[in-house]
């Protein structure tokens, strides 16, 4: 796929992020103290590399993010990893590895049939043995250059490499898990609050270290629970409802009656970016209590509103600067990103 000149502009732009953020924060340096919202790297940096993956968080943060965020699903023998979803056809080569073939099934997730290879039939070895692979590659075709160079991580291994890049930038890079499908996990017997709490303590990590996320309140309250002393995240959806709470719809939540509820236990909402344009979502959440933090922000014409869409094609670079300024004049907390690099050279603008 060929970039188009825009692209090429945002890719410049990037690598020069990347090269002034590494060598402008040594060893030793304080944390970021500057204002402007927190910049999430979205699986770390998955505009520019396979998501979930070391490189894809470690550029994450050499191009300034503050938090990367792993998805977390269970593997058969109860071990945390990182993966969009349980079903890995999209996001490794188990597709290509005959010796899996067996292992391809459906199950009812959250009350929908999928199709596929799932986390929770393979033992950490086996993922082990996989590689990773871009998600997108009709839409970012550029990473799949990367394609089959790296493993399955851990959450413990993401906290572990978190750790090291905040010693090597000179800042506190926080990790923002995402709790999968808790609901669906919980009723096959593989839980994944304990196993969670189990990493967090084991990792003695703090409020400035570690916030986590969920779509389902359940699992938050059961986290609350466990008194680990870091901050929760309710993440809202657009249509439909939490699965754990089916007489509840996200639009009931993003009331103020629902705000209040939610600042009951959590400190933060994530709504998708569409909830928070034209509305007073991001006043409303301020004033129950709540910090704000939208998702998912990219820099594909697809992604973008009509109004900043550039060139032709849905995949060419849109104008992603004007989208975060727009949401940073907004007040928002947080920012979700793919493009963790373009979010941070918007924040300094």
């Amino acid at each position: 796929m060929q970039l188009g000149r825009r692209s090429l502009l945002l890719a410049a732009a990037a690598s020069t992020a990347a090269t002034t953020v590494a060598t402008a924060a040594p060893a030793g340096a304080a944390p970021r103290t500057g204002g402007g919202p927190v910049v999430i790297g979205h699986r770390g940096a998955a505009g520019w590399r396979p998501e979930h993956t070391a490189p894809s968080y470690t550029y994450a943060v050499q191009t300034g993010a503050d938090w990367i965020e792993p998805d977390l699903v269970p593997t058969k023998d109860h071990v945390l990893v990182v993966r969009h979803e349980n079903e890995i056809s999209q996001t490794t080569d188990v597709t290509r590895r005959p010796e899996f073939a067996d292992r391809r099934t459906t199950k009812t997730v959250d009350g929908r049939a999928v199709t596929g290879w799932f986390t929770e039939d393979f033992t950490l070895a086996e993922l082990k043995t996989l590689r990773a692979v871009e998600r997108l590659p009709a839409v970012r075709n550029r990473n799949t250059v990367f394609d089959g160079r790296e493993q399955v991580m851990t959450f413990q291994e993401v906290v572990d490499l978190a750790r090291r890049l905040s010693r090597e930038h000179g800042r506190t890079i926080a990790v923002f898990p995402e709790t999968k499908h808790p609901t669906y996990f919980r009723s096959i017997g593989l839980p994944l609050e304990p196993k969670l709490a189990a990493v967090i303590r084991r990792s003695r990590l703090g409020r400035r270290e570690c916030v986590v996320q969920s779509f389902e309140p359940t699992s938050l309250k059961r986290i609350a629970a466990a008194r680990l002393g870091v901050p929760l995240w309710q993440a809202l959806g657009t249509t439909g409802g939490p699965y754990d709470t089916p007489s509840v719809t996200y639009r009931d939540m993003m009331t103020p009656a629902g705000l209040a509820d939610i600042a009951g236990y959590a400190d933060w909402i994530g709504p998708d970016k569409s909830s928070v344009a034209g509305t007073s979502l991001v006043a409303d959440a301020h004033a129950a209590g709540l910090k704000i933090g939208p998702y998912t922000f990219r820099a594909e014409n697809q992604f973008l509103p009509e109004r900043f869409r550039r060139g032709s094609g849905p995949n060419d670079f849109g104008d992603a600067f004007a989208e975060y300024a727009l949401y940073y004049r907004m007040g928002v907390d947080a920012v979700v990103t793919d493009f963790p690099d373009l979010a941070v050279i918007a924040r300094r603008s």
